[in-house]
C-alpha cells in the first residue's frame, strides 16, 4: 500500500523558502530569551514600511552588523560606528532606524535593570500566557489591537522608538505573545 504524502497547510503569507522556514520554526512560538526579544524588536522596527521577507533576507547581515543583537554592545555604538553601519549594504540603511536601534538598546538595558529581564516585563502585558487567536482567513488578522496599543504606549513612555502599534503587533506575533496562525495552519496550537 502506497502512502500519500500530505501537503502541510500553512498561513498564506508563507510562500518563499525563507518565509516557510521562519513560519514553521519561529513565528508565533513564545520567546523568553532577552537577546532574541531584542533582535526581533530591532528587526520589526527596521521592517517598518517594508516587507518582512526583505528583513529575513538580511537577518544574518543584521546579526553580524549589530553584534549578534547584544544590547550592551549596541547601546555603546558611537556616531562613527553608526556612520559605518549606514554604509553597510547588509542592513536597511535608514539613519533614523539605525539611531533608533542604538537608543532602543539603551532603553532595553534600563528595562532589564528595573524588571530583572525584558522578557518578564514584556510577558507581563499578557499575564505570561500567549494569546491564542482562531482566525479563519488572513483578512481576519488585525494589523494592531488594543493590547498592541497598550504595549506601544508603554514602550514609548519608557523611551523606545519605532514601536508604533502596528510594529508592536507584528513583534507580538513574531515572539509568540500572540499566536495568529490560521486555524487551518498546521502550526495552530489547536492542531
Amino acid at each position: 500500500m502506497k502512502h500519500r504524502k500530505t501537503k502541510l497547510i500553512r498561513c498564506p503569507w508563507a510562500t518563499s523558502e525563507l518565509d516557510i522556514i521562519y513560519h514553521d520554526n519561529e513565528w508565533g512560538k513564545p520567546v523568553f530569551d532577552d537577546s532574541t526579544l531584542f533582535e526581533f524588536l530591532i528587526l520589526e522596527g527596521a521592517q517598518a514600511g517594508l516587507s518582512w521577507s526583505t528583513i529575513l533576507k538580511r537577518r544574518e547581515g543584521y546579526r553580524e552588523v549589530f553584534n549578534q543583537f547584544d544590547p550592551s554592545i549596541v547601546a555603546r555604538y558611537s556616531q562613527q560606528r553608526i556612520e559605518k553601519i549606514l554604509q553597510d549594504t547588509r542592513v536597511i540603511r535608514n539613519r533614523l532606524k539605525i539611531i533608533s536601534a542604538v537608543n532602543n538598546a539603551k532603553v532595553f538595558l534600563k528595562i532589564q535593570e528595573n524588571h530583572g529581564s525584558f522578557s518578564n516585563y514584556l510577558w507581563g502585558f499578557v499575564e505570561h500566557q500567549p494569546i491564542i487567536n482562531h482566525w479563519r482567513s488572513k483578512q481576519n488578522v488585525p494589523a494592531f489591537t488594543k493590547k498592541s496599543d497598550e504595549i506601544s504606549k508603554e514602550l514609548k513612555k519608557n523611551g523606545f522608538n519605532f514601536v508604533g502599534s502596528t510594529i508592536i503587533y507584528a513583534f507580538m506575533q513574531a515572539v509568540g505573545l500572540v499566536n495568529d496562525h490560521l486555524v487551518s495552519c498546521f502550526c495552530h496550537p489547536g492542531k
